[in-house]
């Protein structure tokens, strides 16, 4: 096998700074010798977090997307910040997104515990899933549930036909995937 040389950075000709993400621009020699300009993203770590109380899916209303303009129905999720780990992070994006104490959480799992890269060609940012099991005892405010679906096949089939997120979807269908071969 042919070992090719890895890409050279020549040059960073531009670089934007902005507290959501840095935007980079840079002039990079291919392993064939060509000489490339190449954009990329830099953008903080983020999660997304399956929570289900009582054998229900349960997802915040949904939330306007400036990049796709509209209310898309989403699980709770938000970026990492930089102090903290992914799993730091969960019980204050659940509390934020569904009014939820922290302490409602009553087991928290890791769906991966190294992050997914969500656009390797282009950025930076890893993709953390959880899964968020709330105390069936705890009152979440009807008002801030968007719907709610069943844990059943049926009812992640019929939530896979509403999420248009494809991050929402990967930790869905990757909490189906372990809960089938935990069951096997």
């Amino acid at each position: 096998m042919n070992k090719s040389r890895p890409w050279q950075t020549l040059d960073r000709f531009v670089e934007i700074r902005s507290p959501w993400l840095t935007l980079i621009g840079e002039r990079l020699q291919d392993d064939q010798g060509q000489i490339l300009d190449y954009w990329r993203v830099e953008k903080a770590d983020s999660v997304v977090i399956v929570t289900i109380q009582a054998g229900k899916f349960l997802l915040p209303a949904p939330t306007y997307r400036p990049g796709v303009g509209e209310a898309t129905l989403d699980f709770p999720g938000g970026r990492v910040n930089p102090e903290q780990t992914p799993i730091a992070a969960v019980p204050g994006i659940v509390s934020r997104e569904l009014g939820v104490s922290e302490d409602a959480i009553a087991n928290l799992t890791p769906l991966n515990s190294t992050g997914w890269a969500i656009n390797s060609s282009f950025s930076n940012q890893s993709l953390y899933g959880f899964v968020a099991e709330l105390d069936p005892t705890v009152a979440v405010n009807s008002n801030r549930i968007g719907i709610t679906y069943p844990t059943t096949s049926a009812g992640i089939h019929s939530l896979l036909q509403e999420l248009t997120c494809l991050q929402c979807h990967a930790v869905l269908l990757e909490w189906q995937s372990q809960r089938i071969i935990a069951e096997g």
